[in-house]
């Protein structure tokens, strides 16, 4: 059988590698919007799953195949969940046309965490959590959205530690590994990450209702 073209309605180069490590094994050829020449969909939803599914249904309509979605972020619970959708944007942060875009997100982040952790300080609680949603499509039109939810709770920091993953993972220290996500590595995150608990529920759909 040949690999199906799933179209990742993202850009991020980091968000691709892991994606594409979770779905190893499945006969799917995944390809970043970017390659395609697909620009970004609108989010100006108040939920994860409307902006995933915005953006999967504007991938599959540009490519005219089947796309996946991965809105993601981090609720804080002190904060009413905040950042939430907004947490890769959380600081206001002008575009500098000097950078490209993953010098452009590294900036962004720091900004994000940055901000954060001045609206925690002095807080005691500090209890915090990843979100992943994931919506897949066939195509643009699919009545049947594969939709799945992964949530991967911890501690906020009061400093950032660890210098790898991307976005708020030097903040949020998970208790059972004694570690921050920034310091968790690729195999572990790829097994019990929030990304990872949505694709293993996302793997399951793909097989049982899309044959693959």
């Amino acid at each position: 059988m040949s690999a199906l073209r799933l179209v990742l309605a993202s850009n991020n180069a980091k968000k691709l590698t892991e994606l594409r490590a979770l779905l190893g094994g499945l006969a799917i050829e995944l390809v970043s919007q970017g390659t395609l020449g697909i620009a970004e969909a609108e989010e100006p939803h108040a939920t994860f799953i409307e902006n995933a599914l915005a953006k999967a249904r504007h991938a599959a309509a540009a490519c005219g195949g089947a796309a996946i979605a991965d809105d993601s972020g981090l609720c804080v619970d002190a904060l009413g969940g905040a950042p939430g959708v907004i947490s890769a944007h959380y600081a206001a942060v002008e575009p500098d046309a000097a950078l490209d875009r993953e010098a452009q997100r590294r900036v962004q982040d720091a900004a994000n965490n940055e901000r954060l952790l001045r609206e925690m300080r002095g807080r005691s609680d500090r209890g915090a959590y990843f979100v992943c949603t994931l919506v897949a499509l066939r195509h643009a039109a699919d009545p049947q959205p594969l939709v799945a939810t992964g949530r991967w709770p911890g501690t906020l920091l009061e400093a950032p530690q660890g210098a790898g993953g991307f976005g708020y993972d030097p903040l949020l220290h998970i208790p059972g590994l004694g570690r921050s996500v920034a310091e968790v590595d690729a195999a572990t995150k790829n097994a019990i990450s929030h990304r990872a608990l949505a694709m293993a529920q996302m793997r399951t759909m793909l097989r049982e209702v899309w044959r693959l």
